[in-house]
């Protein structure tokens, strides 16, 4: 029965981590402003096919305007003396355009390689089929979070009514712990902070929507 068990949690350790991984990966909050990132990316093959395509997936409808504006200033510096400034100016406004699509700010582009272990390991479960490395480093990662955190709150909790001062340490172990437990869960059952802020964007929409029942009686 305890393997049963075990095995039991490690399963619902290994969903919720997945769940996750699924969450977190949101390009705009992870390395869209990266010069190897997947945006930049994208950005250098519509430069070199002559094709903004590829990049119109990155921003929303209403800014498709100003994409195409920079990505011509662009296509026509190339092979002059503003070439290279003409392409950043387009990267950097083209991230700038995503971020602000996913309300995260912009703070210039970063150089190549600055990306997390997570996030680098995401892009090649997408490029190979098989999230099972990422699931791997997350879940070991996480076990070990959970793990230390609960260790320290157990051995303060022994003696948190001995005195004011050990009460006072199982507090913040108490409180690092069960925030760290809180955050995971949040994401795992999509209620983290960027689950929440899409579910904002699309408020004024829905309020427009009702606006125009109540207006034509509907």
């Amino acid at each position: 029965m305890k393997n049963v068990s075990s095995l039991a949690r490690m399963s619902l350790l290994v969903i919720m981590v997945t769940s996750i991984v699924l969450g977190i990966y949101s390009f705009a909050a992870a390395h869209c402003d990266t010069l190897d990132g997947p945006v930049i990316q994208d950005a250098r093959k519509a430069l070199e096919t002559k094709d903004v395509t590829p990049i119109l997936k990155w921003v929303k409808q209403k800014d498709e305007k100003a994409v195409h504006a920079t990505f011509a200033k662009a296509l026509n510096a190339k092979g002059k003396k503003n070439a290279d400034a003409a392409e950043i100016k387009f990267f950097e406004t083209l991230v700038r355009i995503h971020r602000a699509g996913e309300g995260a700010p912009f703070t210039g582009l970063k150089p190549a390689g600055e990306v997390e272990p997570a996030i680098a390991e995401a892009d090649k479960a997408l490029a190979s089929g098989s999230s099972d490395a990422l699931v791997r480093l997350i879940t070991d990662d996480v076990a070990v979070g959970i793990k230390r955190r609960y260790e320290r709150a157990a051995a303060t909790y022994k003696h948190k009514d001995e005195s004011v001062e050990q009460g006072r340490e199982f507090v913040e172990a108490y409180v690092e712990f069960t925030h760290y437990v809180e955050r995971l869960h949040l994401d795992a059952t999509g209620k983290g902070a960027h689950d929440q802020h899409n579910e904002g964007s699309k408020q004024p929409a829905d309020e427009h929507h009702t606006s125009d029942v109540r207006k034509h009686g509907k």
